[in-house]
């Protein structure tokens, strides 16, 4: 079958709106696992005091947060995502730092409404991969930079280099509770090649692309608690999981416990390796 982009977009979206309470509830682990991604992400944008500072498909706006500081007191930070519930996290994140230079505007990355040139910095972390066309996305960022403004990204490695998801949905394929995506559609790791990543960023109009590989590790205190994480957040995985029988929900989560076992302490905590590709861009 052909891909169909505004029945993904669709979909994308309901997904977005269902996840959002998940995310909110996991939001301190993944603020642990997602911070290298995100402050190399500053650290490669410079964001400086006065600018103007978009977060594309943001979530609870971890990223955008970590800009408002820099840019205050005469700066600001729009977090944008296509989800208003997960801009509902995001306010609440905001109001518990005492950040009073941030909006929350529901946006699509792929036809931001925004004037041209009106933004000094652009970020996007694990965001650009899911969205039905990457390319469009990259050209409306830029189109909304200024001349010399400046954009990082993030998007997963391939998934061999991520076994927190690689797993998980191995086991599912091979119970016939799932199928690979089909080539080129979005997903997670649809963009896990850095000439890919560095293609697309040129032929939206960018220059002085770096591209770079950065080692994670999400760590949880045991399986229990890596197994609610990973419902919480994947959605996919959630309804894939939790429609079957009970019996066959013990199998699976017995079967994950063994294909972790390499990744699991003599205490019982994991340490499950992740790789992410971030990149940054000038306008």
């Amino acid at each position: 079958m052909s891909f169909d982009p505004n029945e993904h977009r669709d979909t994308s979206l309901r997904s977005w709106e269902e996840a959002a309470s998940g995310w909110a509830r996991q939001q301190p682990a993944m603020r642990e696992f997602g911070a290298p991604v995100s402050h190399w992400m500053i650290d490669a944008t410079v964001p400086q005091p006065g600018e103007r500072v978009l977060e594309l498909a943001a979530g609870l706006g971890e990223t955008g947060m970590l800009a408002a500081e820099l840019v205050a007191p005469m700066g600001g930070v729009i977090v944008s995502d296509q989800a208003e519930a997960m801009l509902g996290g995001a306010r609440e994140r905001a109001l518990a730092l005492g950040l009073s230079n941030v909006e929350f505007q529901v946006l699509n990355a792929e036809w931001i409404d925004l004037s041209v040139a009106s933004i000094d910095v652009v970020l996007c972390r694990w965001g650009y991969m899911l969205m039905a066309d990457p390319p469009a996305a990259l050209r409306d960022t830029r189109r909304v930079l200024r001349p010399g403004g400046r954009v990082a990204l993030a998007v997963w490695d391939e998934l061999d280099r991520n076994p927190w998801m690689m797993l998980p949905a191995k086991e599912l394929r091979e119970r016939g509770l799932s199928e690979p995506p089909a080539p080129g559609t979005p997903g997670p790791f649809v963009l896990g090649n850095p000439e890919r990543v560095r293609e697309l960023l040129e032929q939206a109009g960018f220059v002085e692309v770096r591209v770079e590989a950065l080692e994670l590790h999400r760590r949880h205190a045991s399986f229990e608690e890596f197994w609610d994480s990973t419902l919480d957040l994947s959605r996919q995985l959630h309804d894939a999981v939790l429609d079957r029988p009970e019996d066959e929900i013990a199998d699976i989560h017995e079967a994950l416990v063994e294909r972790f076992a390499p990744y699991t302490g003599a205490d019982g905590s994991l340490d499950i390796p992740g790789r992410a590709l971030v990149a940054s861009a000038s306008a």
